[in-house]
């Protein structure tokens, strides 16, 4: 009967759910139009205007660059990238020998844009915190009497090239009625900066290995949102998967032999992301969060019984961390570098003899020892010239104490940036409320309202905000679902990040952002990207039914 009953039950649902998504779709099928009166650039460039013209361009579009960086072959690599996701409609080594081609001769015609001139007026390809990323970008029809060109990026760094290159690319547009690609809106003319320096997104490869492969693919993915930190979270108590050539039986606290990245493949991971304008921040969370490491080498552990916070009583520990720090300088050359420092649960260090009579000894309590194990691996970092990011538990704690040098990363709540920018140190901003992307039921609007200047009203003190990140933790994500639940939910942060306070945060979002969102999700899913549908009840879910990309 019971049986019988949940069988009735199912088949309700089942034709209720039909019926909703009958109506649901129909409602929906008229709003597929695009709203001409938004720009669809993501993010919103600093400041754009456009016209009514469309302009054709050329599939042999040809790179013309010049400037004192007109050698570097970031820019030249990035056009030849560009240019294949502009023309995915023209297959080389196809349509010649395609009964159809000589059709499309026929129907061949001049074209507006012929070449893309790039200017880049500095040779300097250095990478770091701040670097210029602004551009100018002016897409108009050359007619012999402009001065400029047909489409002209100008920039001072190669990486603000980058960026230029990358909205060309989004407005570049294929018509499948005359299998042409045009630019609508024409012409356009935009001068592009960043508000923030720091725009980031973190990846956990130790809840859950990813290949170096699908590390790329995100990276790749970031340049598209115009993020430029890829917050690289190796290690943690459950996997230690990093190659450490001064302490190699490190790595045996990977999951299994096959789940390891190599120095190689550390190098290949930086290099890929400087192609694209995106900094590496490595990050070796201390003392706690590090069970892992005792794996390979057990006197790192307090006791077999108390395998994490390291045990803070040992020089042993200290030197471990030092050649870790001192090897991964050889790869990671961004001067930011994450110490962790958060989730620090002392207790068994009271109750470890040695580590209790050291504690005695030294006359600290365990949270004093919390304290002078951070402080001493700050020092540590500090002497391979790098600047310490900690999570913000080291400054609940012992602000007054910390390195003034110290980036404090928040992440339990808000109001930690006021207080740390108070003090006079930088900020991160990743309010967990809102920007772990692991908490799947934070929908689009409340991370793109997330304001990481919140509460900061002094202009010196907003200077100290660095940026934000959204942290893309591992527990339940890995290769088979990371980019639907890191995309589209943080190219929301990446416009806050991005683009200028004022022009997102006024009018109604669901009219100026939501549309330009759906869009920029479907733009990132032809680009091979597997982003979510925008507006699920639950992030990373597949369509609830059949429907348009740009209204899902």
């Amino acid at each position: 009967m019971l049986l019988k009953s949940q069988e009735h039950l199912s088949v309700l649902k089942v034709i209720i759910i039909t019926a909703l998504l009958i109506i649901f779709t129909s409602s929906l099928s008229v709003s597929t139009d695009v709203d001409d009166s938004l720009a669809y650039i993501w993010p919103l460039p600093a400041q754009f205007s456009s016209g009514n013209d469309t302009l054709s361009v050329d599939p042999a579009l040809c790179l013309s660059v010049s400037g004192k960086g007109s050698g570097l072959k970031i820019v030249e690599e990035a056009f030849e990238r560009y240019k294949a996701i502009i023309f995915e409609h023209e297959v080389e080594g196809v349509n010649s020998h395609s009964v159809f081609n000589n059709f499309r001769k026929r129907r061949s015609r001049g074209f507006d844009i012929g070449t893309l001139k790039i200017v880049v007026h500095s040779d300097n390809e250095e990478l770091q915190l701040g670097v210029d990323e602004s551009y100018t970008l002016l897409v108009a029809k050359n007619e012999g009497l402009s001065i400029i060109g047909e489409a002209t990026i100008e920039a001072n760094t190669v990486y603000g090239a980058l960026r230029g290159l990358e909205t060309f690319s989004q407005l570049c547009s294929f018509d499948y009625d005359t299998k042409s690609v045009l630019v609508y809106k024409a012409p356009w003319y935009i001068q592009d900066k960043p508000r923030f320096a720091f725009r980031g997104l973190l990846i956990d490869t130790s809840r859950h290995y990813l290949p170096v492969d699908v590390i790329e693919q995100i990276i790749e993915s970031m340049s598209y949102a115009k993020l430029n930190v890829l917050h690289w979270h190796i290690i943690d108590e459950q996997s230690f998967p990093l190659e450490v050539p001064t302490y190699p039986n490190l790595w045996k606290g990977a999951y299994s032999k096959w789940e390891r990245y190599t120095v190689e493949d550390a190098h290949e991971i930086v290099s890929f992301a400087k192609m694209r304008g995106i900094n590496v921040m490595a990050e070796v969370d201390v003392p706690g969060h590090a069970e892992s490491w005792g794996a390979g080498y057990p006197n790192l552990w307090p006791s077999p019984s108390c395998r994490e916070p390291l045990d803070v009583s040992k020089n042993f520990t200290f030197e471990v961390i030092s050649s870790i720090l001192s090897d991964l300088r050889k790869i990671f050359p961004f001067e930011l570098f994450h110490l962790g420092g958060d989730e620090v649960n002392t207790d068994c260090w009271s109750s470890t003899p040695h580590v209790k009579k050291w504690l005695r000894d030294h006359k600290l309590t365990a949270k004093e020892a919390y304290q002078y194990f951070v402080l001493r691996a700050q020092k540590i970092a500090i002497s391979k010239n790098w600047t310490p990011v900690n999570w913000e538990e080291t400054f609940n704690s012992f602000a007054s104490n910390l390195n003034p040098r110290t980036v404090v990363h928040n992440w339990l709540g808000g109001g930690v940036c006021p207080k740390a920018v108070a003090k006079g140190f930088r900020c991160i901003y990743s309010n967990q409320g809102f920007w772990y992307l692991d908490h799947l039921d934070v929908p689009w609007d409340e991370v793109y309202t997330a304001e990481p200047l919140e509460g900061i009203s002094d202009p010196s003190n907003q200077e100290l905000v660095l940026g934000g990140e959204v942290c893309m933790w591992g527990e339940t994500a890995d290769t088979s679902d990371i980019q639907q639940t890191i995309w589209p939910r943080a190219a929301a942060a990446a416009e806050r990040l991005w683009s200028r306070r004022e022009a997102i945060s006024t009018g109604n979002i669901t009219l100026t952002a939501l549309p330009r969102l759906h869009y920029f999700r479907c733009l990132l899913n032809r680009r091979g990207v597997q982003a979510a549908p925008v507006l699920n009840k639950y992030a990373r879910e597949p369509p609830i039914g059949p429907g348009s990309c740009y209204v899902q």
